[in-house]
């Protein structure tokens, strides 16, 4: 079995490390950027450390030994997944992330420019990923080879953003858009199923001269497992207990989002539960009381149990795939292992 709390470690080590000596530095530089040290720690201080582990299994399974540089290779996944939540929680409106208040919340809560300071932390902290990601001590060849992979993944990644913010309703004022299954799944593969998943792996499995069947492989095992992924993260947005879950279970159905979870919705649901839908979600207003009867709803029709029965066929034809190309069986176990982690996680 994998390892998975002792490889967080070592990621977080890593990442406390920068968080010390950017400190340093910043307030080398000025003592008023101590707001801006502060919330790149605790940008950093939480996280499962998912896309981490899929780098380096991408560089085990092509064969490469464990070694300190390919943990700081894989730590610069987690500086981009600070970077892509501090935006996104700005585009969001979310005050909350992992039961702390998110960055722009906190620069609010200190009377200061709080969009302003949260966009200068998240451009911070994609630059840090660079830097921590070319400094990492593997050879210089091996770096080289993955420009492309990076231009591709923030390509992509704000692809998907831009996307669902263009197809997210912002209240009565906004004409109505239907949400569609294939349109939320579009945005899911390019803004969360190749950044968490598929790219990481194809990073790991670069750096270490992985064959183009590997990189293959990769690509059928995480696009239906990042799918997996966020549609997870979907039901958790409007089903999870927000004490569990570290934030509100009442954002996504203000904001409108179009989800998988609502797309089923409102094609199974009949011309009252349509009503209702136009009614409630996409207001900023959305009360607890409200947000309980659209998930009454989404239960009633079965739409919660398309999504569950759709991340389950994907986690399957997932892990599937990893029997299509030889590797390490350690590297093949652990893949398989974080099919289950990260996909299945608890509401």
């Amino acid at each position: 079995m994998h390892d998975h709390t002792g490889f967080k470690e070592r990621i977080d080590e890593v990442l406390v490390r920068l968080a010390d000596e950017e400190e340093r530095t910043l307030l080398g530089l000025h003592a008023e950027l101590s707001p801006l040290s502060e919330q790149l720690r605790r940008s950093l201080a939480d996280g499962k450390r998912i896309r981490a582990a899929f780098l380096y299994w991408g560089w085990r399974a092509a064969g490469q030994p464990d070694c300190e540089g390919v943990i700081r290779a894989a730590a610069a996944m987690e500086l981009v997944h600070a970077a892509a939540c501090t935006h996104d929680d700005i585009i969001d409106g979310s005050t909350m992330r992992h039961g702390r208040l998110t960055a722009h919340a906190a620069f609010a809560a200190t009377g200061q420019r709080s969009t302003a300071l949260a966009v200068i932390l998240g451009d911070l902290l994609m630059g840090y990923a660079g830097h921590v990601f070319s400094s990492c001590g593997l050879p210089g060849a091996y770096l080289a080879r993955t420009v492309p992979l990076w231009s591709a993944l923030l390509r992509e990644t704000m692809a998907g953003e831009f996307l669902e913010v263009l197809r997210t309703g912002t209240g009565p004022a906004q004409t109505a858009r239907t949400p569609q299954v294939a349109e939320s799944l579009e945005v899911a593969r390019f803004k969360t199923a190749k950044y968490t998943v598929e790219r990481p792996l194809h990073l790991g499995a670069t750096l270490g001269g992985g064959s183009p069947a590997l990189h293959r492989v990769f690509s059928a095992y995480g696009l239906p497992l990042g799918e997996a992924f966020q549609l997870r993260d979907d039901l958790l947005g409007t089903f999870g207990d927000p004490a569990r879950t570290g934030k509100s279970n009442l954002d996504d159905l203000r904001d409108g989002k179009p989800t998988a979870l609502l797309a089923l919705t409102v094609a199974a649901a009949g011309d009252d539960g349509r009503q209702l839908l136009a009614e409630l979600v996409g207001r900023s207003g959305l009360d607890g009381e409200e947000a309980a009867a659209v998930r009454e709803l989404m239960e009633a029709c079965g739409a919660r149990q398309q999504v569950e029965d759709m991340i389950r066929e994907r986690i399957d034809r997932a892990v599937a795939a990893l029997d299509a190309v030889p590797m390490p069986a350690e590297a093949r176990s652990a893949l398989g292992q974080l099919a289950g982690t990260a996909a299945e996680r608890s509401l």
